[in-house]
C-alpha cells in the first residue's frame, strides 16, 4: 500500500517554465496578501494557520529566517494592538533551504480568549503574521467544513446542479442515455492517448449514468474516486449527527445516487467511468483532456461526438467477479447509507444493505491488476484488502443497527481482511489508496458492540493498535520536519495525506477517548491552512493567501483569477510536490485556458525546499489541481474537528 502517484501525465504539461527573481517573488507575495517586502528584507516570515485556532487546542506558528539567531522575541497582539502573550524562540527546528537556513517554533497554546490576533517578531528577525482568529472549534472550522461541502456542490454534473459562486448550469444531460464502449487501446502504457476510437459493445445499454461529480480538474467521472468521497461524506455526516437533509447529507446522497446508477443490480454490471480522457494523436478522436471549456458546452458540441455523447466503460461482463478494491468501497458506501437511514427509514436502510451485500459477495478474492479507471494509470491503485475490510466493517455495523443475523459473518470476514492488510508491506496512511484507518476504526466499533467475540482474526486491541501505528508514523515525520508536516510533501497527494492524518486522529479519539494525537492533528490542519514554508493555505477561499490559479476548468473559466469572488471555494489542491515533477516546466497554455498568473510569475519559488516545490499556476496540475479525494479527506477532517 505504497503512496501512489495520481494521474502522472497530462498532454499539455511538457514545455519549459519561467524563472523569476527573488525580488519579483516577494513583490508577488505582497500583492497576494503574504508578508510584505519590508518585513522579508528584515530577515523573517511568520507562518500561521491563517483560518485560526480553536481556543482549547494547541497553537503553533513558525518563524522562517534568512540567518540563524540565538533568540528571537515574539508577541501576540490582539485587535486593539495590546500584547496578550510574549516569549522567545528556542532551538532551530532545522534548515529549510539555502535562503532560509533556520525555522523556529512559536507556541502560544496558553491563549484561549476568542478574538482577532497577529504575531509579531522583533530583534534579529523582524516579521509580522497575517491576522487570524482564536475561537470555538465550530467557529474556526465550521467555515472550511461548509466550503468543502460547497466544493462538492460545484462539481455536480447532470440536471441537479447547484449554481453557487461559479453559476453552474446543468451539464452532460446526454449521460442519461449513454452508450457502453469497450476499453480503448493506448499508444503508450504510461500515457492516455488512444490508438483509435473505442468500439461500442453490442447489446449493452443505453444506460443512465447522469449526475455524479466531476473529478481532478476536468469532467470525467469515476467510481474509483467517487466511492472514496461518498464514504468520507457519509462518515462525516454520521459521526457529527448531520441528517439526510443537511448540506453534507444531501451531497452524500447525490454521490450515492450516482453510484447506484453505476451499479446495475439486475445484470450485476459495474460501470466504472463516464467520459474519454484523451483522444488520438492525430486529432481524429477528441477526448475530455483535449478541449478546455465549460461543461454545459458539451451537450451541443456536434463537432466532438465523444464530448457530446460521452462513452461509459464497465468493469467487466455482466455477472463477473468485481475488482475487490471497487467492491469493498462500494459495499462500504451502501452499508454506511443503511446505517444512516436505519432510524429514519428502515425500509430504505434494508434496501441499501441488500445492495451492499450483493456487491460484497461478488468481490474477486484473487485479483490480478486491480480495476480502477480507463486507463489504469490515472489512479494506479495496488491495495485492496483494506477496502474489503472497510466493506465488511460497515456491513457489520449496519447489520447491528438493523438486527440482521448476517452481521456475525461480516464481522468475521472483515477481521480476516483487516489481518491481511495489516500484514502487507509498504503500509500507507489514510487517503483514497488506503482506507485501512476507516476500516479498522469502524471494525473496532463493531467488535466492541458485539461484545468482543473470540475467534476473530484480529480483535479490538489489534485494530486500534494498527491505527495508532499509522498516527505514530505521521507524528514521527512531523517531529523531524521544520514545519511539523506529517505527510510526505515531495510526492503526490501531500494534502490528501495531511488531511487524512488529521481525520484519522479525530476518528481515533472518537473511538478510544485517547487524546494523545490532538496536538498532532491540530498541526496538520494548521499546515494545510498556512503554517507551512510557502505561507499559503492550500484550500481555495480559506485564509489570507490561497490558490488563485487552480489547474481546473471550472475554476479557471468561471472563477476570478485574483482571489476575489467568484471562486471554486473549498477546493483543496495537491500542494507541494517533488521538485523533479517540474523538471520539464509547466508547458504551454491549452486553447481556451485563461493564463494565470497573468505574468507567469512563480510567486512561491523562494520558499521551495527539501526537494519540494509548490506552483500556483493553471498549468501546474502537479501542484494546483483540485480533486474529489483531496476534498473528501479535508471535509472529513474539518467536520470531525469542529
Amino acid at each position: 500500500m505504497s503512496e501512489l502517484r495520481r494521474r502522472p501525465f497530462r498532454r499539455w504539461a511538457t514545455a519549459a517554465g519561467t524563472a523569476v527573481t527573488a525580488t519579483a517573488v516577494l513583490a508577488a507575495l505582497s500583492l497576494a496578501g503574504g508578508a510584505d517586502t519590508a518585513q522579508a528584507a528584515a530577515g523573517g516570515e511568520i507562518r500561521v494557520n491563517q483560518v485560526g485556532y480553536p481556543g482549547g487546542a494547541a497553537k503553533e506558528a513558525f518563524l522562517l529566517v534568512k540567518a540563524p539567531v540565538a533568540k528571537a522575541s515574539w508577541k501576540l497582539v490582539d485587535g486593539r494592538g495590546r500584547a496578550v502573550a510574549h516569549g522567545t524562540t528556542g532551538a532551530s527546528l532545522g534548515r529549510w533551504n539555502s535562503a532560509y537556513p533556520a525555522v523556529y517554533a512559536i507556541d502560544f497554546s496558553t491563549v484561549r480568549r476568542s478574538g482577532s490576533y497577529r504575531l509579531v517578531a522583533g530583534g534579529a528577525a523582524n516579521a509580522s503574521s497575517p491576522t487570524f482568529t482564536i475561537g470555538s472549534a465550530k467557529s474556526v472550522y465550521g467555515g472550511p467544513a461548509a466550503d468543502a461541502t460547497a466544493f462538492f456542490q460545484a462539481q455536480r454534473d447532470g440536471a441537479r446542479t447547484v449554481p453557487g459562486q461559479l453559476h453552474r448550469k446543468p451539464s452532460h444531460l446526454n449521460d442519461a442515455h449513454a452508450t457502453v464502449y469497450a476499453w480503448p487501446s493506448f499508444t503508450d502504457p504510461d500515457g492516455d492517448t488512444i490508438k483509435a476510437a473505442p468500439k461500442k459493445i453490442a447489446g449493452a445499454g443505453p444506460v443512465d449514468v447522469s449526475g455524479g461529480w466531476f473529478d481532478a480538474g476536468d469532467y470525467l467521472k469515476f467510481t474509483e474516486t467517487t466511492s472514496y468521497a461518498v464514504a468520507a461524506l457519509q462518515i462525516a455526516a454520521r459521526d457529527t449527527g448531520a441528517g439526510p437533509s443537511s448540506a453534507v447529507g444531501r451531497e452524500a446522497r447525490h454521490g450515492l445516487d450516482w453510484l447506484d446508477r453505476m451499479w446495475d443490480e439486475k445484470t450485476k454490471t459495474l460501470y466504472i467511468q463516464v467520459g474519454l480522457g484523451s483522444g488520438t494523436d492525430s486529432g481524429s478522436v477528441v477526448g475530455d483532456h483535449d478541449v478546455w471549456r465549460l461543461p454545459e458546452k458539451d451537450d451541443k458540441d456536434a463537432a466532438h461526438p465523444f464530448l457530446k455523447n460521452r462513452p461509459v466503460f464497465r468493469a467487466g461482463v455482466p455477472g463477473s467477479k468485481l475488482s475487490p478494491n471497487q467492491a469493498g468501497r462500494l459495499a462500504a458506501d451502501f452499508a454506511l447509507a443503511a446505517q444512516r437511514y436505519a432510524a429514519v427509514s428502515p425500509a430504505k436502510a434494508r434496501a441499501y444493505l441488500s445492495t451492499a451485500a450483493q456487491i460484497y459477495t461478488l468481490a474477486d478474492p484473487r485479483p490480478g491488476t486491480l480495476v480502477t479507471t480507463v486507463p489504469y494509470g490515472y489512479y494506479p491503485e495496488t491495495s485492496w484488502q483494506d477496502d474489503m475490510a472497510f466493506g465488511g466493517a460497515e456491513l457489520a455495523l449496519a447489520a447491528q443497527r438493523l438486527h440482521d443475523p448476517r452481521g456475525t459473518d461480516w464481522l468475521k470476514q472483515a477481521a480476516t481482511w483487516a489481518k491481511g492488510h495489516q500484514s502487507e508491506d509498504g503500509a500507507d496512511t489514510l487517503n483514497m489508496y488506503d482506507t485501512s484507518a476507516l476500516a479498522d476504526l469502524d471494525l473496532a466499533r463493531a467488535v466492541r458492540a458485539a461484545g468482543n467475540p473470540r475467534g476473530l482474526a484480529v480483535g479490538y486491541d489489534g485494530l486500534i493498535g494498527y491505527v495508532k501505528g499509522q498516527l505514530a508514523t505521521g507524528e514521527k515525520r512531523a517531529k523531524a520536519d521544520p514545519f511539523h508536516a506529517g505527510a510526505v510533501y515531495d510526492d503526490f497527494d501531500a494534502d490528501s495525506h495531511t488531511m487524512g492524518l488529521a481525520a484519522t486522529a479525530r476518528l481515533y479519539r472518537a473511538v478510544t477517548g485517547d487524546r494523545t494525537y490532538d496536538r498532532f492533528a491540530a498541526g496538520q490542519l494548521g499546515w494545510l491552512l498556512g503554517a507551512n514554508a510557502w505561507g499559503t493555505s492550500f484550500m481555495v477561499g480559506e485564509g489570507h493567501t490561497f490558490p488563485t490559479c487552480t489547474a481546473g476548468e471550472l475554476g479557471n473559466l468561471a472563477g476570478s483569477l485574483d482571489g476575489s469572488r467568484p471562486l471554486e471555494v473549498g477546493a483543496i489542491v495537491n500542494g507541494p510536490n517533488g521538485a523533479g515533477q517540474f523538471s520539464d516546466g509547466l508547458g504551454d497554455y491549452l486553447g481556451g485556458m485563461r493564463p494565470c498568473p497573468p505574468d507567469g510569475t512563480d510567486a512561491y519559488a523562494a520558499f521551495d525546499g527539501r526537494g519540494s516545490q509548490y506552483v500556483d499556476d493553471v498549468r501546474s496540475w502537479q501542484s494546483s489541481e483540485p480533486a474529489l479525494d483531496m476534498d473528501a479527506s479535508g471535509l472529513l477532517a474539518f467536520f470531525l474537528s469542529k
